[in-house]
């Protein structure tokens, strides 16, 4: 028996009063959790533990509440991937692609079945009711718009894991898992620094979203440690052509830009373009670095140097952590993975 299993037994129920969990946990001398690991055959559980539970459910007489969520006798085996974006940008994306894959290839040794839902944001309602109709087990959630979190609310129903971060984590209900943004947005652009550049200029992404607000707070932070103007600034969502839109209002300030840095690689492709147009050279005149390390980063010409986030990573462990809440488990609600720089010619 671990001592992390047990906790001091509180006194029971008032007579009459049919047998919950929390009785059983209390009878035992551990958290309901454990309690709810045990109902699920889980085999994370000392066989000492499992005997304690056991015991205190055959002593009350404590039959599962067939209907609740966190119980195997509701299981359904199926956990759903939901994507609030549209089927055009979801297939097209490699991001979301590289999500799925960590997510199927994780619950491939689990008894899970994964059921991809490419739900609109406009039209939630539908998917809400699908989730919380008994079909599933738990649900994940991977969008760009992460700060949205549409489904939070569902939390407080059904085993749910986003993502990236709320815009107000202490408003949300649910899980998150997210990269360290700032951190690799501010690496990427010291490997601007340290090249020499000194006119640096970034297409930010999107500032409704955490991943936006993150990535441009973490160029303006290296800026700000070397001194450097921070105002070279335009915005781009995720396609080539946002990114060559962008990199034409920059050049068009008749301001010399030596460094760039772009919230996304698909921004960086675009910027490419126009760069060449303008009869400038990557990197002799202008050093370019991305975010994502997706295709875009190792098929462009020069190859992209870009910030490497581990979307299959993520993915994976979006899994993991569903399947542990599923099992009654206790989480921590943030789930912060770390950030690489792939160097490549561009910068």
């Amino acid at each position: 028996m671990t001592t992390q299993d047990i906790e001091p037994t509180r006194a029971p129920a008032s007579a009459g009063q049919s047998p919950t969990l929390e009785m059983v946990a209390a009878r035992a001398g551990v958290s309901r959790a454990t309690v709810s690991r045990v109902v699920n055959s889980s085999p994370k559980v000392t066989a000492e533990v499992v005997a304690l539970v056991q015991n205190a459910i055959a002593e009350l007489n404590y039959v599962p509440n067939r209907a609740a969520r966190s119980l195997a006798s509701r299981k359904t085996q199926v956990i759903a991937l939901v994507v609030p974006e549209s089927a055009a940008k979801v297939f097209d994306d490699p991001f979301f692609a590289s999500v799925v894959q960590g997510v199927a290839l994780y619950l491939a040794d689990t008894d899970y079945t994964l059921n991809l839902l490419i739900a609109s944001e406009t039209k939630s309602d539908k998917t809400r009711r699908y989730l919380l109709g008994g079909n599933v087990d738990g649900a994940l959630v991977v969008s760009h718009h992460s700060g949205d979190h549409s489904y939070t609310r569902l939390g407080q129903q059904l085993p749910i894991v986003f993502g990236g971060r709320p815009i107000n984590p202490e408003t949300a209900e649910g899980h998150y898992v997210d990269v360290d943004n700032v951190a690799g947005a501010r690496v990427a652009t010291q490997r601007l620094i340290e090249r020499g550049c000194r006119s640096i200029a970034t297409i930010a992404g999107p500032q409704d979203m955490p991943p936006g607000i993150d990535r441009l707070a973490g160029w303006r932070e290296a800026l700000a440690s070397a001194g450097i103007d921070d105002s070279l600034i335009e915005y781009g969502d995720y396609s080539p052509d946002d990114g060559a839109e962008a990199m034409r209002r920059l050049l068009a300030r008749g301001v010399p830009i030596d460094g760039l840095f772009t919230y996304s690689d698909q921004l960086a492709a675009g910027a490419y373009s126009v760069i060449r147009e303008a009869g400038l050279t990557i990197p002799g005149d202008i050093a370019v670095v991305g975010y994502d390390d997706d295709r875009y980063a190792s098929t462009i010409d020069p190859p992209l140097t870009t910030v490497n986030q581990a979307p299959a990573a993520m993915g994976a462990k979006m899994a993991e952590i569903v399947v542990r809440l599923i099992d009654g488990e206790e989480i921590d609600t943030a789930t912060t993975m770390p950030t690489k720089l792939v160097a490549r010619d561009s910068a």
